[in-house]
């Protein structure tokens, strides 16, 4: 499948549907946590010790969509929770070409759409989509 490249080939993926253009970065979570929970998959894979006390109450908060605080003495694998959080995210997402914020494209104000518009964008295919890659690997 080929990547969306301009404004006008996103908004004909499923990118541009309501749901996924305002999703939280918690909404995000949320969702690719019970994706990983129907298919019965690792969520915290390495982290042993925790399975039947913090792990629970961790997927809990990211359900919830709540804030949350890890404490603890040293070596109680806080840092190793928090790198694990990155594999919840998308694998990759679009973003403005040239944005120093990395500002989603379909988003209702943007930069280089302020000055020509969303339709004139769409019309002459501007290439103004990157993608961005998460990169788990050093969790």
């Amino acid at each position: 499948m080929r990547k969306a490249t301009t404004l006008g080939e996103l908004k004909q993926t499923e990118w541009a549907a309501p749901s996924r253009a305002q999703r939280s970065v918690k909404d995000e979570l949320r969702e690719n946590l019970i994706c990983l929970l129907e298919n019965g998959s690792p969520i915290f894979a390495g982290i042993v010790g925790y399975e039947d006390t913090v792990l629970p109450q961790l997927v809990n908060a990211i359900l919830s969509r709540h804030n949350f605080i890890l404490l603890g003495l040293r070596g109680q694998a806080k840092s190793r929770v928090l790198r694990q959080l990155v594999t919840l995210l998308d694998e990759e997402i679009p973003i403005l070409a040239g944005s120093e914020v990395n500002q989603r494209c379909i988003s209702e104000i943007h930069g280089p759409v302020l000055v020509l518009g969303h339709e004139a964008m769409e019309r002459w295919q501007i290439r103004i989509v990157h993608w961005v890659y998460c990169d788990a690997s050093r969790a």
